[in-house]
């Protein structure tokens, strides 16, 4: 009779999800529905994980770095970074493309969505590329992939979200990052350098003037990313500070500096971001509230169990791991798959050895990678949608970048070093840093 109860409300929750309910309605209601009907327990238990994430370290974090995000996304900030990093890269071979990687990589960075990010800053690089000589295939496909590679870099909100979800430190996370991060970066900007001096793409003379101008035109938006990460990586500030110099600083630097906001746009802007926070936190709960049933019926247990009857080494376990989060990656929002895929996989990837540090690494740079990953990586439809390119096309033009960012993935996965590393190294600061 349980067998046949747990099959009635897997088809009841695949319905809803096809009919396109809300993610907390599916989350929240599998969680009611199983206390009640499996596990004959009091939903009470859900009410008190959503009380415990009220009270969650890093939670004031959240809605302080949406609102900055949403504020630098409605400024002209993105225009300010391209021109500033244009100055000091124009000259290379490939300058524009390592440009478009960097800016790209800040942006989705400061605002914690790649959509933002190819909307924003995708409609003015694109045809910055174009102009300068490089063909039209490229510049889509790296603009494209561009739009989620500072998923790992500070202050990302997967970090924050992935942090809170696993109860792995978010300082850790955000330190452990940082290298792949770096990585990533590189190989997308790498062969952006390799192109340029393959195809002799046009570059622009090194101005010092335009450095100077270009600096002046940003001064007031430079600092930031110095206070936050330096704050962070320093030990001299926690994550819910550094959320709320960052708020302040954009807030005053935007709308005050700038004045580029007026008074109406900031109170859409304060609307939107908190009904994101809203959506977020309530997803979150839910989350909760079903991590803890699973927990109470032992089926992360019983999930491991199965696994190492049919994986016993732990290198195969990373290959089916990737494979399965890139399936992950491309089926649902990165929110989504955290809060949904995490309490699954935690407790098994932990059974075969899997540092919880470098665990978070792996799951969110295949998330990142997920974005692209064909038929169904939401970055591709974004980008067919803001540049009017059939979905098809983008297929073949990113998969150079799909590829490069294949080897990253397996460096990260297979190279714990790589993450981990830094974490050591900056061992006795990170114990400094309190979320």
């Amino acid at each position: 009779m349980e067998t046949l109860t747990i099959v009635l409300l897997v088809l009841l929750f695949v319905i809803a999800i096809l009919v396109g309910s809300p993610l907390f309605t599916i989350i929240g209601g599998a969680a009611v529905l199983l206390f009640l009907t499996v596990a004959h327990e009091s939903i009470a238990a859900i009410i008190i994980e959503m009380g415990r994430l009220a009270n969650a370290p890093g939670i004031t974090a959240i809605p302080l770095f949406i609102f900055a995000g949403y504020l630098f996304a409605e400024s002209r900030s993105s225009t300010r970074l391209i021109r500033m990093s244009n100055a000091f890269l124009g000259w290379l071979p490939g300058g524009l493309a390592m440009v478009t990687v960097l800016v790209s990589s800040v942006f989705t960075a400061m605002t914690g969505a790649s959509g933002i990010t190819i909307i924003a800053c995708g409609g003015i690089l694109l045809p910055a590329l174009l102009k300068d000589g490089y063909n039209k295939d490229f510049a889509l496909g790296i603009v494209t992939a561009s739009g989620s590679s500072g998923v790992l870099l500070v202050p990302s909100l997967p970090i924050i979200i992935y942090g809170m979800v696993s109860r792995t430190d978010i300082s850790e996370l955000f330190i452990a990052t940082a290298v792949p991060a770096i990585l990533i970066i590189c190989c997308l900007g790498g062969y952006g350098v390799f192109y340029g001096i393959r195809n002799q793409v046009k570059t622009q003379k090194f101005s010092l003037r335009e450095v100077f101008a270009s600096l002046w035109e940003a001064k007031w938006e430079i600092p930031l990313p110095f206070i936050v990460v330096g704050g962070i990586y320093g030990g001299f500030i926690t994550v819910g500070e550094a959320a709320s110099a960052a708020a302040a600083y954009a807030l005053i630097s935007e709308c005050l500096i700038y004045r580029e906001i007026t008074v109406r746009q900031l109170t859409k802007i304060g609307v939107d971001s908190m009904i994101t926070v809203g959506a977020i936190l309530v997803v979150l709960g839910t989350a909760l509230g079903f991590t803890n049933f699973l927990v109470d019926q032992e089926v992360p247990q019983h999930i491991l169990s199965w696994v190492e009857t049919v994986i016993h080494s732990r290198y195969t376990f990373l290959i089916g791991l990737n494979v399965f989060l890139l399936i992950v990656g491309c089926v649902m929002d990165i929110f989504s798959a955290i809060v949904v895929v995490v309490p699954l996989i935690a407790p098994v990837a932990e059974g075969f050895g899997l540092d919880p540090v470098h665990l978070g690494v792996i799951f969110l740079a295949n998330l990142e990678l997920g974005y692209l990953t064909p038929p169904v990586g939401i970055n591709l439809f974004i980008a067919s949608l803001r540049f009017d390119v059939s979905v098809l096309k983008l297929y073949r033009v990113v998969l150079p970048f799909l590829f490069l960012l294949i080897l990253a993935l397996l460096l990260i996965s297979y190279w714990p070093a790589l993450s981990m590393t830094l974490l050591d190294v900056l061992g006795q600061r990170a114990e400094m840093i309190q979320i």
